[in-house]
């Protein structure tokens, strides 16, 4: 064989030598490759480590549709019902009260003599307007200290009338609240102005009170309203309250509304249109809107198969999706993800179903020929100047 046979013969043989090496050794460490993120089958597998189970997997059908929109957020309708306030306001401490006693005829307690004989004189006596002491109690010329607190004005009124029988003229009394602040409610927050707004006996609901306080600041979408009413608190978005008449309920007495400005955002990760914080509206999403807004996935690198939903769940959901799942006494809330399937046409449909929450995770996995793309397209990068060499090899 001639020195040039020699030369071809070394040339490809070292190079497919160096080729399968090069490419042995990218093969090996695949699992070293960039990557937006873990593959499907690897989310899956990491779901369990030996007997610990790290997170609840659960692939999305018709049955955790059906868990999931048995727990509904809370309400409050549901929490407080829609009950009317009753008809007469009660006395509190710290309410201005004011009194105005009459009698049936002059010359009696309450009453002045007639200037002359065209004058019949006055009947009647108003007594300046008191606060409603500590104690409960206002003070009534020659009826003394009247407990008040706690009463209606009718029922003031009959207590007034009792103690002054036998010393006025067939006295009748008049009880007015020009300042019940134990009759008002408390608006804060991102709202025009924050005050103590006065409740009548007709009744306020919701709504009514955050127009007495000059509405809200923020956009509807962006905003929640907080009530808090004897030691418990709700929260709710407006958009709920605005859109839901039964959101709507009446206000009671000592009430406090807080109008908060809070965003509401979901995390997109992976191989979407788009990796981003995203934020929709305050009273949610569907998964299926979700993905659009997050650009649906990319269509050389994304796969269907792979879409998943990463939340927080409560203890009372996860026994639900996984009853077998062990849960330390300390469990609030436990990881769980969703997987969901758009290579079925049925997966579409149950995305609409879904309602993403505030600070959900989106995150969508490249498709498994998506890894191989890469390692050829290193191959090719690496083989280049392994040809270089082993044409300069041959030459020698």
């Amino acid at each position: 064989m001639s020195v040039s046979g020699w030369g071809v013969m070394f040339n490809s043989s070292f190079k497919m030598a160096l080729a399968g090496g090069l490419l042995a050794a990218i093969l090996g460490g695949c699992s070293t490759l960039p990557s937006a993120g873990p593959t499907t089958a690897e989310v899956t597998s990491s779901a369990q480590d030996g007997d610990n189970v790290r997170y609840i997997l659960r692939d999305v059908d018709e049955s955790i549709v059906s868990i999931l929109s048995g727990f509904r957020n809370r309400s409050f309708a549901g929490s407080f019902g829609d009950h009317r306030p009753p008809p007469y306001q009660r006395i509190g401490i710290g309410d201005a009260v004011n009194v105005t006693v009459w009698e049936a005829a002059a010359g009696g307690l309450f009453s002045s003599p007639a200037i002359d004989r065209n004058s019949t004189g006055a009947r009647s006596a108003v007594i300046p307007e008191q606060i409603v002491a500590k104690d409960g109690s206002i003070t009534v010329p020659y009826a003394g200290r009247i407990r008040v607190a706690g009463l209606t004005t009718p029922e003031v009124e009959k207590r007034i009338v009792a103690q002054l029988t036998g010393k006025a003229i067939e006295p009748q009394a008049l009880v007015t609240v020009p300042q019940g602040l134990s009759n008002s409610a408390t608006v804060l927050g991102e709202v025009t102005n924050g005050a103590r707004v006065p409740l009548s006996v007709r009744g306020e609901r919701i709504m009514d009170v955050v127009a007495m306080a000059g509405g809200v600041r923020a956009p509807t979408y962006e905003t929640f309203i907080s009530l808090q009413r004897g030691g418990r608190t709700v929260a709710v978005p407006m958009q709920r309250v605005v859109s839901d008449a039964r959101e709507n309920i009446y206000i009671h007495p000592k009430d406090v509304i807080t109008v908060v400005r809070d965003p509401q955002t979901f995390s997109v990760f992976g191989a979407a249109g788009r990796n981003a914080v995203v934020p929709f509206e305050a009273a949610g999403i569907t998964l299926e809107k979700a993905v659009a807004k997050a650009g649906g996935l990319v269509d050389n690198r994304s796969d269907p198969y792979g879409v998943f939903l990463l939340r927080f769940e409560s203890v009372e959901v996860a026994r639900r999706l996984d009853p077998n799942f062990a849960f330390a006494a300390s469990d609030t809330r436990v990881p769980v993800v969703y997987r969901l399937n758009l290579r079925d046409a049925r997966g579409y449909f149950l995305a609409q179903t879904i309602q993403v929450r505030n600070n959900d995770m989106l995150y969508i996995a490249n498709a498994p020929l998506n890894e191989l793309q890469k390692v050829l397209q290193l191959f090719v990068v690496a083989a280049q100047p392994v040809a270089s060499a082993a044409t300069i090899a041959a030459g020698f």
